[in-house]
């Protein structure tokens, strides 16, 4: 295993893999990593679907069109979940007051399921594992995922993490300074545009002279060059169909 700080602190996003598989016990650890996630209440309101299934793991390639989907050794989906209590209720018959038809509930559940997948991103990092977070499984066609996927109501994709054995060794890229990620005792009240715009040469510069395909993406264009894509995306719509009841319902 690495230590801590190599774990946390060296981890970068690995796409390329070797065609081995994952050994059984280090995936069991991973697992077991999972599932001792911290989560709100300890209502653990997410699941992870493990894909080992190369023609389901082609079937995703082909609506995501990230190559690192169908040359992994393992995907995980990592999904949002209140099917799983609404079951016990219904087989206990209690009345389920459907937390994921509020705002608070649907944050409750991304959280958990992004605190799941980070668990697993160290737990892989930690054993020696290459990992990358895919987004774009949440909003690339989230219906026809939802279908290959089985999904019941009150179920949906929040992201996709594939691991494998590394056969690449990509650059660290380059993080906001402390500065801008911590804040003492409140929000930052001074000018922080100066640190921004280092940082927007920072990562410029990174890009042009990155190991592999380079680029000149700054910070700032780029990221909202992407929100401006984003805007486009119906997790609205979708997540209606998975049973999450939006708008919100209003408080009685």
């Amino acid at each position: 295993m690495k230590t801590v700080e190599e774990t946390l602190l060296k981890r970068t996003s690995v796409r390329r893999y070797e065609y081995d598989k994952i050994p059984a016990e280090t995936l069991d650890f991973i697992y077991r990593a999972i599932a001792n996630t911290p989560t709100s209440y300890n209502g653990q309101q997410f699941s992870v679907i493990a894909i080992d299934d190369q023609a389901i793991k082609e079937e995703l390639y082909a609506i995501t069109n990230q190559k690192q989907i169908k040359t992994c050794a393992t995907l995980l989906m990592f999904c949002a979940d209140f099917h799983k209590i609404d079951v016990l209720a219904q087989k206990k018959g209690i009345d389920n007051p459907h937390f994921e038809n509020t705002l608070d509930g649907v944050m409750v559940g991304i959280i958990d399921a992004a605190l799941a997948m980070q668990n697993a991103v160290v737990a892989a990092q930690a054993a020696g594992l290459g990992s990358c977070c895919v987004g774009y499984a949440r909003t690339a066609n989230p219906e026809k995922i939802a279908e290959i996927l089985k999904l019941p109501q009150g179920t949906f994709v929040i992201c996709a993490l594939t691991l494998g054995i590394p056969r690449e060794s990509p650059d660290l890229k380059p993080k906001q300074p402390l500065s801008l990620v911590v804040h003492h005792n409140h929000y930052r009240t001074d000018d922080m545009s100066a640190d921004l715009e280092q940082y927007d040469q920072t990562i410029s510069e990174y890009n042009r002279h990155r190991s592999g395909t380079t680029t000149e993406n700054d910070w700032c264009g780029h990221i909202l060059d992407y929100y401006r894509i984003a805007l486009d995306y119906d997790m609205e719509g979708y997540l209606n169909k998975q049973g999450c009841k939006l708008p919100f319902v209003p408080k009685k």
